[in-house]
């Protein structure tokens, strides 16, 4: 047989070098003869014997046509030449790979050992990896580092162009892909018919990932009798190439073999195993074809000529023809393939198109293409995702041209939208109620494409990238149209939930949509007019998932003389929903932007709603609905979810606090938090559930309020920048107590790159005490960020609340000092956010704190808590200061906060009435409220200096007057002067005049009573006149 093969391969040499035979029919000629033969013992194959026969009959003539001469002679002139430009490792699963923090452009640049250790990227910050397995080495890829693409063993070199390649090339690509997608089971193509069909059949079983390993081998055991020993040869020959011939035979035996197979692996909660009935001839071609794609891989890495050609082979599409081209009916196959043939499919790729730069943008294109389908097919598919071809869009998408140049945002969008419909209800919102999990997790790969995809952001916009991305993201907001509002649950009453809804699925899209909602807004950042047409689409789509179903007549609420007309509806009664992307994304556009607002009530109506929902559960209003809404509440306000669910809808109230009137505002929070009776005169009640909820609801609400006017730490609210923020969430950490590294890097949010910028900031808050003989070493926050402690801190939770301020009283004591722990000055409000401060200082804001204030001091009524009180005497501390920074910036007539005034005003015309001022004296006399006290006397200390600042700034004033108007000249002063003199003397003289007037009336009436005294008094004082007028 050998001997017959040495002699064939001359035969078949001489004629590929003829240039007048046709080399394809007579290199499928070849195959035709030789394939069968090589591959005829399937079911016990003796691999090297296969490998000498192949490389002696097939490729060894293959070699020396295609070279021109002896193929070892030629590859040792080859690498004498020079080496690629591109490293292009193919990782395996688990092996290690390093990212460069500084210099790669996303964390998916790569680079492998040997291009680490040979680069300038071991002496910056890199983070090792494991890999999944299926990427690739970028070493040599310009567009994947900022510095250092090339490590020194990938420095450009000079190859040869290779002679024939354009002949040999179309011949075996084509063989290649008509095998692989080979879908009859008995025929071969004619071409590669040359003898008499045989009835020689294998009963091949492929793999999936359904069926256990224990479980196929028990099939294969009942199936075909075998023995355990063979069962498991089978079942790991499957497990790793992904199909294997378990029966050879007559067609008929095969048949039967596959019914039996199916038989005993089929039951009530699993499908049968996938088994075929293939042909001897076509499982030899399909084989060699496996074999023809390993060499064309290894013939990649010799030449950039040969990967040019193969590249251009693979896309050209034939003139007048719909058909696709090779390599994207290969990749329309993929879902089809069994593994080895797709490992080996997927090492081509990256040896060919993703070793060229141009070839791999027009790959990416081809991909593009058919990213639905692909998506489509590997959704339907079982197999992992490292094993199919969608698990490449990771090597195109994150190339910054290509996102220039193609449509990709739109068209992974509009993917989403047709593999979504099944979850859709009859309002279009989306309903994972009885998901598949294996499902959704393929579509979560879907959107991780779109973080690929943004991840590098523009640099230059055109108006065509503009149009572009202003398309992908009308189609991503109906995406985020189909989750606004989506599973709204409602209060059960009476009798508890039966079973718990599902949950995870919805919060696990907001999981995987945080990062890109984060981006998208930066993109829209980068231009300002697609910042403007953004805006207008998102709030277009906010308000028209608004108005639907909005049909019911406003009620009115009145209190302190202001009042609200709204629709009525009530958080404990009606349907309400946790997810409302939609009014996220718009908010935080906003930040972005200051633009005109209109119809504010309804924007903040929704994400208000939430908060509520929140509030409602905390008061254990909700406990009939089981662990689900727990569950949902606690990822709403989680690191995980927080920056996209309740930080926005926080910012969404600040928003509707600076463009709505004060007192508008506090009554449609005080309307949806069910509170307006709270706040008014009502009977006693003795219903201590009630009053539980009651005070529950109310420290939610002041806490809402507190967050409100006092969170300034966002960029866009106020001018503070992201290492800011991130400095801040770090103090407040280590205000609970010192942390690790590990435990601070838990703590925060993660961007796109999953970095949480602690590493630039730590320095400058924290030192880091080392570890002793045992435990790990952690951060002490600095003595001087110890003022920066909030103790109602956002993104505290009620424990590490408790905690912190339990902390820092400790501190305060063991320092001999107060223990109150007053907010410290946040910073001032961008202009755009600037009116928010108004609900301090506005006449409902008074009402509450007056309210909330007199209860404590009369002890008569229930609706009052410590924790509450505190929460009052913080919203004081925040007017406070406020109105003191104000006065300490402008004079006084420029300041129009004047919470000190409203504050020291009476609460009504009552002769009972008492001001905050008062309140807070009688405050200090309440024994339950001990530890206040501290707190109280230094919001007394501050209303005494902001009195003084107001007088101070009042003397200032006129003083200031006053020396301005002597610079003017002395005679312009002598003149004031004068004219103050003459002022002051014509009143002097009129005042005079008056008391004169009124004594000449007594006199008069004196002398009516007194007539005979009168004239006696007259004629001696005649007498006198007279002597007197006599002496002069």
């Amino acid at each position: 047989m050998y001997l017959f093969v040495c002699l064939s391969m001359g035969y078949f040499l001489l004629q590929w070098c003829d240039e007048r035979f046709d080399f394809q029919a007579t290199f499928l000629q070849c195959l035709a003869k030789h394939v069968p033969n090589i591959y005829s013992a399937e079911m016990d194959p003796l691999v090297e014997k296969q490998e000498e026969m192949v490389q002696a009959a097939i490729l060894y003539p293959l070699e020396c046509y295609l070279f021109g001469e002896d193929p070892d002679i030629f590859l040792e002139k080859l690498q004498q030449s020079g080496t690629s430009q591109l490293c292009g490792k193919v990782f395996k699963g688990g092996e290690t790979t390093y990212s460069c923090r500084d210099c790669a452009v996303d964390p998916t640049c790569v680079l492998c050992i040997d291009c680490f250790q040979n680069s300038i990227h071991k002496n910056h910050r890199y983070k090792m990896h494991s890999s999944t397995g299926g990427g690739f080495c970028d070493c040599g890829d310009t567009e994947a580092w900022k510095a250092g693409p090339l490590c020194t063993k990938h420095e450009p070199g000079a190859s040869k162009i290779m002679e024939h390649s354009r002949r040999v090339f179309p011949s075996v690509i084509k063989y290649i892909v008509d095998m692989l997608i080979w879908e009859e089971d008995k025929e071969l193509p004619v071409e590669l018919t040359i003898r008499e069909k045989v009835d020689s059949y294998y009963c091949v079983l492929f793999n999936d990932e359904h069926h256990s390993y224990d479980h196929v081998i028990y099939s294969l055991q009942r199936a075909l009798g075998c023995e355990l020993g063979e069962a498991q040869l089978h079942t790991t020959a499957i497990d790793k190439e992904g199909r294997r011939a378990v029966k050879a035979g007559h067609y008929a035996s095969c048949q039967e073999a596959k019914e039996e197979i199916k038989r005993h692996s089929e039951n009530v909660s699993q499908r049968p195993l996938h088994v075929e009935v293939l042909h001897a001839d076509v499982m030899a071609h399909q084989k060699f074809a496996l074999r023809l794609g390993s060499w064309l891989n290894k013939l990649m890495s010799y030449s950039s000529d040969f990967r040019q050609i193969f590249c251009q082979i693979c896309l050209k599409e034939e003139a007048g023809s719909e058909k696709p081209c090779f390599i994207s009916k290969l990749m329309l196959w993929d879902a089809r393939l069994h593994k080895g043939a797709r490992k080996v499919l997927h090492e081509l790729i990256f040896s060919s198109f993703f070793m060229e730069m141009e070839y791999k943008k027009l790959f990416a294109v081809e991909f593009v293409k058919y990213y639905k389908a692909l998506q489509k097919e590997y959704i339907s598919d079982d197999h992992d995702r490292v094993l199919s071809v969608t698990a490449l869009s990771v090597q195109m998408f994150t190339v910054p041209t290509l996102v220039c140049t193609q449509n990709v945002i739109t068209t992974i969008t509009e993917t989403l939208l047709e593999v979504l419909p099944e979850y859709l209800d009859k309002n279009d919102k989306f309903n994972f109620q009885g998901y598949s999990q294996d499902k959704l997790n393929r579509v979560y790969a879907v959107i991780y494409d779109l973080r690929y995809v943004l991840v590098s952001k523009p640099t230059v916009w055109t108006d065509r990238l503009r149009e572009r991305f202003l398309e992908g993201f009308v189609s991503f907001l109906r995406i985020l149209t189909c989750m606004q509002g989506m599973e709204e649950i409602k209060r059960q009453i009476g009798q508890h939930i039966e079973v718990d809804p599902d949950w995870e699925a919805a919060i696990a899209i907001q999981m995987q949509l945080k990062n890109i909602l984060l981006m998208f807004q930066e993109w829209c950042a980068c231009d300002e007019e697609l910042l403007l047409r953004s805006y207008r689409e998102c709030h277009k789509a906010v308000m028209r998932c608004s108005t639907n179903g909005r049909s019911r007549e406003k009620t009115v609420f009145h209190l302190c003389g202001h009042t609200l007309e709204s629709r009525p509806y009530r958080v404990s009664a009606d349907p309400v929903s946790i997810h409302l992307p939609l009014s996220r994304t718009l908010a935080g556009l906003k930040l972005l932007k200051p633009l005109e607002e209109f119809q504010v009530e309804l924007l903040v109506e929704y994400p208000l709603r939430c908060l509520v929902l929140v509030a409602q559960v905390a008061a254990e209003m909700w406990r009939r609905n089981g662990l689900s809404l727990i569950s949902q509440v606690f990822y709403y306000q989680d690191v995980k979810c927080r920056e996209e669910m309740y930080d926005k809808d926080i910012i969404m109230l600040q928003i509707g606090a600076s463009l709505m009137d004060p007192n508008q505002f506090l009554l449609l929070i005080l309307q949806r938090y069910e509170l307006a009776d709270a706040f008014k005169k009502i009977k006693p009640t003795k219903d201590q559930d009630l009053i539980k909820q009651y005070n529950v609801l109310i420290e939610e609400m002041l806490q809402i309020l507190i967050y409100v006017v006092g969170e300034r730490y966002v960029p866009g609210i106020s001018n503070v920048t992201k290492e800011d923020v991130i400095m801040r969430e770090i103090i407040h950490l280590l205000c609970i107590e010192p942390m690790a590294h590990s435990a601070i890097t838990k703590s925060l949010p993660e961007n796109e790159n999953n970095e949480t910028g602690l590493e630039n900031v730590i320095d400058k808050v924290a030192t880091f005490k080392k570890p002793g003989v045992s435990g790990h070493g952690v951060y002490e926050l600095k003595d001087e960020c110890l003022k920066e402690f909030n103790m109602f801190f956002y993104h505290y939770t009620k424990t590490q609340h408790s905690k912190a301020e339990h902390t820092q009283k400790k501190r305060r004591k063991q320092e001999n000092r107060d223990e109150a722990l007053p907010p410290p000055p946040p910073p001032d409000f961008s202009p755009a956010f600037s009116n928010v401060v108004r609900i301090l200082n506005c006449d409902v804001m008074m009402h509450i704190l007056r309210t909330l204030l007199q209860r404590a001091v009369e002890l008569e009524t229930h609706l009052w808590t410590e924790a509450m009180i505190q929460m009052v005497l913080h919203l004081l501390s925040l007017g406070l200061l406020e109105e003191k920074q104000q006065l300490q910036k402008s004079p006084e007539e420029e300041v129009t906060f004047d919470f000190y005034h409203k504050a020291t005003r009476m609460g009504s015309s009552a002769l009972n009435a008492v001001n905050v001022l008062m309140l807070l004296e009688k405050l200090k006399r309440v024994p339950q409220l001990e530890a206040q006290k501290d707190t109280v006397n230094w919001i007394l200390q501050m209303f005494d200096m902001v009195k003084r600042l107001r007088e101070k700034s009042s003397l200032a004033t006129i003083g200031a007057t006053s020396s301005s108007e002597a610079t003017k000249g002395d005679e312009s002063s002598q003149d004031k002067e004068k004219a103050e003199r003459k002022r002051k003397a014509e009143a002097a003289r009129l005042h005079r005049q008056k008391i004169m007037a009124q004594m000449s009336a007594l006199q008069r009436n004196f002398i009516e009573t007194h007539k005979l005294l009168y004239e006696n008094t007259l004629e001696v004082q005649g007498k006198d006149d007279a002597i007197m007028e006599e002496e002069r």
